[in-house]
């Protein structure tokens, strides 16, 4: 069915790159922290060379659809537009199978994030 939400909630998990984001400024450094309530989602981020980043959008069933803006260590800001799906890994973290692209200047790719295990 579709829309159908399988996967848990994505609030209060942490999530990091699974490898350099080509075209972007995401690394395995860079820390996400997400929120989720009544069909909303956001999450601050930072590390690697993001100084400070912030994204805000919507979930429906597995898929989350969000803007994000964010500052880099130069001091640059941009932003852009991802459409994530959740995945559910065998050991029951979270991995979201990014689309994305650029809205502040020219580029898009593909990415994935995967939840930090607890503790770490």
């Amino acid at each position: 069915m579709q829309g159908e939400q399988v996967a848990p909630s994505v609030d209060g998990r942490r999530f990091r790159a699974v490898a350099d984001v080509a075209g972007g400024e995401i690394v395995p450094e860079t820390l996400f922290a997400y929120h989720e309530a009544d069909g909303e989602i956001w999450a601050e981020y930072a590390g690697g060379k993001i100084r400070r980043g912030h994204l805000v959008g919507t979930r429906r069933g597995d898929v989350l659809d969000f803007r994000y803006s964010q500052l880099n260590v130069d001091g640059e800001t941009s932003n852009g537009h991802c459409v994530s799906a959740i995945v559910v890994l065998p050991d029951g973290r979270l991995r979201f199978e990014e689309s994305w692209e650029w809205e502040s200047k020219d580029g898009s790719g593909v990415s994935a994030v995967e939840e930090v295990p607890e503790g770490t």
